[in-house]
C-alpha cells in the first residue's frame, strides 16, 4: 500500500511521475470535483485519457470528489438532491477509473452545533453514505474535516459507520489546526477512524495550502501524535505544483515525518 500520495499537474506528468517514482507516492486528483466536469462525460474523458499517457494502472489512487455547496443534511429537497447528485457522479468516476477511494467534505456550518441540526447532519450522512458505500464496494469513501470546529461530530459518525468497512474519515491536519481544539484533541478522537490524511502547512489563521514546513504548524507533534496512536493511514502531501511538492517531501525526509523514518545518523 502506497503511504504517500501527491496531487499529481496535468502539464508536468514527466517531472510528477519522476517524483512519485523516487518517493513511492501515489496520486489524488484534483480534477474532478468542477460542475463542468462532473456534468460533461467528454471532459472527463479527456482528463483521463491525459492521466493515461504516463499511467496504465489507477487502482492505487485516489481523488477529491464534489464538495463546493454539497449539502447532504439540507432541509431543502432541491439542495440536498443536488448535493447527492454530485456525489454520485464523483463515485461514478473513480469506479470509471477504477480509483481506490474518494474524498468528501463534512458541508457542516462550522461551529453550528443545534441539537436538530446535528441530529440531521448525522442521521442523513449515515443514511445516503451507507448506501453509496453498498452500492461502490470497491471504492473506499473518506470524510474529510473541513472548518469544522471540532473532531467530535465526525467522531460520532465514524462510530455508527465503523460496521461499513469501505466508509472512513480523512483528517486534514491543516484544517485541524485552524480550529480552537489540540492536534491531540483531533488524532486522539479521530484515531479509530483515520483511514487517509491530507498535510500541508499555513499560519494558523487561514489555509494557504503551503508547502510542509514553509508555515507555522508543529510537524514534530503531528509524526509524535500519529506514531503514538498507532495511526496506519496514508498522507496526502496537497501542495500544488512539482516545486512546492518535492520541497514538502524533503522536509519530511529530512526530519523522518509520518510516514517518513528518520534517518540514522553516520
Amino acid at each position: 500500500m502506497n503511504k504517500l500520495y501527491l496531487v499529481p499537474d496535468r502539464a508536468d506528468m514527466d517531472r510528477m511521475c519522476g517524483l512519485a517514482k523516487e518517493y513511492g507516492c501515489a496520486f489524488e486528483y484534483n480534477d474532478f470535483y468542477i460542475a463542468d466536469v462532473m456534468d460533461e462525460p467528454k471532459k472527463q474523458a479527456e482528463i483521463i485519457a491525459d492521466y493515461g499517457k504516463n499511467k496504465n494502472d489507477f487502482s492505487g489512487d485516489t481523488m477529491h470528489g464534489a464538495f463546493l455547496d454539497v449539502t447532504i443534511h439540507s432541509d431543502d429537497p432541491l439542495i440536498r438532491d443536488a448535493s447527492m447528485l454530485r456525489v454520485r457522479q464523483s463515485m461514478e468516476i473513480a469506479k470509471r477509473m477504477g480509483l481506490k477511494g474518494v474524498v468528501f467534505h463534512t458541508g457542516r456550518l462550522a461551529g453550528f452545533r443545534a441539537p436538530n441540526y446535528l441530529r440531521n447532519w448525522c442521521d442523513r450522512n449515515i443514511s445516503f453514505f451507507t448506501e453509496i458505500a453498498m452500492q461502490y464496494p470497491e471504492q473506499q469513501i473518506y470524510m474529510e474535516n473541513m472548518f469544522d470546529e471540532a473532531p467530535d461530530v465526525m467522531a460520532g459518525l465514524a462510530e455508527k459507520m465503523k460496521g461499513i468497512e469501505n466508509f472512513g474519515i480523512c483528517l486534514d491536519y491543516a484544517h485541524a489546526m485552524l480550529s480552537r481544539c489540540s492536534a491531540k484533541e483531533w488524532i486522539e478522537t479521530l484515531a479509530p477512524y483515520i483511514r487517509h490524511m491530507h498535510i500541508n502547512d499555513n499560519d494558523l489563521k487561514n489555509d494557504l495550502h503551503l508547502p510542509v514546513g514553509a508555515g507555522q504548524l508543529d510537524w514534530q507533534e503531528f509524526d509524535r501524535l500519529i506514531r503514538q496512536y498507532r495511526i496506519d493511514a496514508p498522507v496526502l502531501v496537497e501542495v500544488s505544483g512539482y516545486e512546492a511538492q518535492k520541497k514538502s517531501l524533503e522536509y519530511m525526509k529530512q526530519h523522518g515525518i509520518y510516514p517518513m523514518e528518520k534517518e540514522r545518523e553516520k
